[in-house]
């Protein structure tokens, strides 16, 4: 796409949700981070059914180090890598009462450097947490940006350097919002559902598909 049509592409997204929230529960800064940190290969609404018993158990850096590992095991089993996760949420806990004060950090490099706190994880925190103006690229949003030619990348970073520079000024603080519910509920992995997509005369992508499939 070129610049015109990008800004129109994410315009039309906009006005047809002009509120946009992430679907993950959570009730802190916190509890976003640990719920962000878990979603990684995994729904969001298996995220939340682990921490709707998850957060009233530790909602806390300090509840969740007293928790423990295994404490925390228990509440998300069902989510993917598990194990590794529960690691994670307990080692960055006891980092954040460390380093901290507790305190989740507005700070990429601070949140960077976090057990299981990635690039993805630390932009949807300064974004939602913290009201800056960044672009998380997850799976859907990458195939968004390649398919569509909003903004085409080999890799998460390049597609998301592509967005920051394409999408509006004054619509980043919501666009990754915009972007990723249009890619998990429209624009599909197998089979895009281009019939009721509001961007459709603006989108690139050749293999349209117009009509739902037969029943």
């Amino acid at each position: 796409m070129n610049a015109q049509q990008a800004a129109a592409f994410v315009r039309a997204l906009a006005a047809a949700n002009p509120a946009p929230e992430t679907e993950l529960d959570f009730s802190s800064p916190y509890t976003l981070l640990v719920a962000v940190a878990l979603s990684a290969q995994a729904t969001d609404v298996s995220v939340n059914k682990a921490t709707a018993t998850l957060f009233p158990a530790a909602d806390t850096p300090e509840k969740m180090v007293a928790l423990g590992e295994e404490g925390v095991a228990g509440h998300i089993r069902r989510i993917g890598l598990w194990k590794s996760k529960a690691k994670n949420v307990v080692a960055l806990s006891r980092l954040l009462i460390e380093r901290h004060a507790s305190e989740v950090p507005a700070d990429r490099a601070a949140l960077e450097a976090l057990p299981g706190v990635g690039r993805k994880t630390a932009n949807v925190v300064l974004n939602v947490a913290f009201g800056e103006e960044a672009m998380a690229v997850d799976t859907h949003i990458f195939r968004l940006g390649n398919r569509t030619g909003l903004a085409p990348g080999r890799t998460p970073r390049a597609v998301e350097d592509a967005l920051m520079q394409r999408v509006p000024a004054e619509l980043l603080r919501d666009a990754h919002h915009w972007l990723i519910l249009h890619g998990r509920y429209i624009c599909k992995a197998r089979a895009p559902e281009c019939w009721h997509c509001v961007a459709r005369e603006l989108c690139n992508y050749g293999d349209k598909v117009l009509w739902p499939p037969a029943r």
